[in-house]
């Protein structure tokens, strides 16, 4: 098990000597350095996930140095090795290593690549050591360093304003998740007297109903109150709704960072937490209710605006905010093993959504307005149906009497079953699931058509035009184009072929062989990760597990005696999506903007994704700045200046000027003042 210690801190090496070096060392080394550091990372890890698959591995605590004692507090950092940590190398090292290959050909006209990479592998390392975490302090390290990780990746085009912006607005948004998550670790070690999470969890079922805390005045459950803190840590960084308007705007970063963070590792932190977790969640029921709650209603506001954005990334984007909705709301029922398979069989087929979006965004000049491309599936075939694999893995393709699916076929069908199962609160989330299931398949199926049907429509895209005129494609950091810049006309229609049949005299191109190399790969994960992992990830007796989170092997034998339509709901909705989609699209390709003209504020709400932003603006935004203003003008320049430094320089001034005067060259002035000093001091002696 001493393979760990390379899996985790090989990337950090690789990051290290790669960033520091920097152009020094040159674009080929330091990305040979950080690629092959990945690809033995994720070597090593498969074997690890193995092992625990056919029960020849055990849990283990590899140590790494004695950290902090202080006091009662005491831990170090050792890394833990269970099946829950398994599961989450392979993913993260997987899809890490395959963004690093992807890169290689994405980001080859970029002049800061070996600062690039470094960020990878730093964003990396900072997410193993959150996955092997034996105790809540070093988690929260982790939590941290893929925090700051993010903040550099999605900020990595610092000259693009856009991008700044979205960098501050993830680093601030999640640092409001991260007070709830340091407020829950600090009631944890109250309670508990440690934070060690195995100690933790062992004690955690006597505290069910056991004790009330005082908090905001009011006497609360003490696990309800601990766990919907660690929970609001999980809202921010798995951008759930209220916590969410942060991962939208992150696709301002690179096509890679999109598939690393907000596909497969960062954005499933707080899925992994309230997972590993689940024993403390599970002695607060309204926690848990709660969390069902959040998740349902992030995976339908999600879905919603998923059908009315325009930005292929932003679509996709959207769609992992309701992906994760409902894996929160399967760990909201007690199905934490159901919300593992969904996050494991989720990072193969969204990473191949994204890094395909990523090829065609590199065939269409950087455009990702899907209302500019149209017929691409004969220029660009192998990104075609690469992304049709992984648009038939989301939507849940598949038939149980058959036994065969794709990915998302056996994960999220499988979550939906578990909550009408559950019954009570998991009834209402199943059909909220149901629902979303349909909005999937819509706008999963609307991209596809834009994209890859119809007829060319290329020649109305500012970018194709640069790429027709100039003869050359400019980095994406140049793409002035956003959700907020395509406008905010009542139809939003998509724009006709021109008189040169659309095609501006532009033709496409494939990526180069280190781009397509990762979506083979991931479209493989995403046809069979779900039919060979299904049995072990959801088995009954729950033998995989082997106690690295809570188990309830009622509710999973309940979930396979649901009644046919319910196993079935998920595949009608998607006919139904996909039905919707193609008459939309392809049949009568006039009927979005006359659906978008009759619904008029309803079109304009979903569109402008609930105006969370516009109110979170007025409401926090702009007062801050108000506040701010305040304290620089009143407090800072009026108050503290006034009579600080510059009152201080005032004065000196003022006395100088004084001195100035009395300094004047005269040796009878200097007697006179000599002589009215000296009656002054007598005076001051004899009276």
């Amino acid at each position: 098990m001493q393979s760990i210690l390379i899996i985790v801190f090989l990337p950090l090496l690789a990051a290290i000597i790669g960033g520091l070096g920097n152009r020094a060392l040159g674009n080929t080394v330091v990305k040979s350095l950080t690629t092959g550091a990945l690809l033995v990372s994720c070597a090593l890890s498969w074997p690890i996930f193995f092992g625990f698959l056919n029960g020849s591995m055990d849990a283990s605590v590899v140590p790494v140095l004695q950290w902090i004692q202080s006091g009662d507090l005491s831990f170090d950092w050792a890394l833990r090795v269970d099946t829950l940590t398994a599961v989450m190398l392979v993913v993260i090292t997987t899809v890490s290593a395959l963004v690093h290959v992807y890169s290689w050909g994405y980001m080859d006209e970029d002049p800061d690549q070996p600062r690039f990479f470094a960020y990878l592998s730093l964003f990396t390392f900072a997410m193993l050591m959150l996955v092997t975490a034996d105790n809540l302090v070093q988690m929260f390290f982790g939590w941290e360093g893929v925090g700051l990780a993010s903040y550099l990746l999605i900020g990595f085009w610092f000259k693009k304003p856009s991008a700044n912006a979205a960098a501050i607005k993830a680093f601030v948004v999640n640092r409001v998740g991260d007070l709830g998550f340091m407020l829950g670790i600090f009631g944890t070690f109250l309670v508990f007297g440690t934070v060690s999470i195995p100690e933790i969890l062992s004690a955690a079922p006597a505290m069910e109903g056991a004790s009330s805390i005082g908090f905001l005045g009011m006497r609360i459950d003490t696990m309800t109150i601990i766990c919907l803190l660690l929970f609001v840590g999980a809202m921010g960084k798995s951008a759930q709704l209220g916590l969410h308007t942060w991962l939208p705007d992150a696709m301002e970063g690179p096509t890679p960072v999109s598939a690393l963070i907000h596909a497969a590792t960062m954005v499933t932190a707080g899925v992994f937490m309230v997972c590993r977790l689940s024993p403390m969640f599970e002695a607060a029921p309204i926690a848990l209710n709660f969390v069902i709650f959040i998740g349902a209603a992030t995976c339908l506001f999600a879905a919603t605006v998923g059908t009315t954005q325009w930005d292929i990334k932003r679509v996709i984007a959207y769609s992992t905010c309701s992906q994760l909705g409902y894996m929160f709301f399967a760990a909201g029922v007690g199905a934490y093993g159901a919300a593992m398979f969904h996050l494991f069989t989720h990072a193969f087929f969204k990473a191949l959504l994204f890094l395909g979006a990523g090829s065609v965004i590199h065939a269409m000049h950087h455009e990702q307005d899907m209302r500019y491309y149209g017929g691409l599936r004969k220029q660009i075939p192998f990104t075609f149906w690469a992304m049709l694999v992984g648009t038939l893995a989301i939507t849940g393709v598949g038939i149980y009497h058959l036994g065969a699916g794709f990915a998302g076929f056996w994960s999220k069908d499988a979550i939906l079953e578990v909550s009408y199962a559950a019954g009570g609160h998991g009834t209402g989330a199943f059909w909220v699931g149901v629902f979303a299931a349909l909005l999937t398949s819509f706008y999963s199926w609307r991209l596809m058509f834009l994209t890859f049907w119809g007829k060319p429509r290329w020649a109305e895209s500012e970018h194709i035009q640069h790429a027709v005129h100039h003869g050359h494609d400019t980095p994406e950091e140049h793409n002035p184009a956003s959700q907020e810049d395509a406008g905010d006309d009542a139809t939003h229609a998509v724009p006709a072929a021109d008189q040169y049949d659309g095609t501006a005299g532009y033709h496409p191109h494939e990526s180069p062989i280190s781009m397509l190399v990762p979506l083979a790969v991931l479209s493989i994960g995403a046809i069979f990760a779900g039919q060979i992992f299904h049995d072990a990830f959801l088995s009954v007796e729950g033998n995989f597990w082997a106690g690295s989170l809570a188990f309830d092997p009622a509710l999973m034998q309940a979930m396979t005696e649901v009644p046919y339509w319910v196993k079935y709901s998920a595949l009608v909705v998607m006919l139904l999506g996909l039905l919707g989609a193609w008459y939309a699209y392809i049949r009568n390709t006039s009927l979005p903007g006359e659906t978008t003209k009759q619904l008029g504020p309803v079109y304009n709400f979903v569109f402008n994704k609930w105006y969370f932003d516009e109110l979170y603006n007025l409401l926090f935004v702009k007062p801050a700045f108000w506040i701010g203003r305040i304290f620089w003008q009143k407090g800072d320049v009026g108050l503290i200046d006034r009579f600080g430094p510059n009152g201080a320089a005032w004065l000196v001034g003022q006395g100088s000027g004084l001195a100035k005067r009395v300094q004047s060259g005269y040796l009878t002035s200097y007697a006179l003042i000599m002589l009215l000093g000296l009656v002054a001091a007598i005076t001051w002696v004899l009276f």
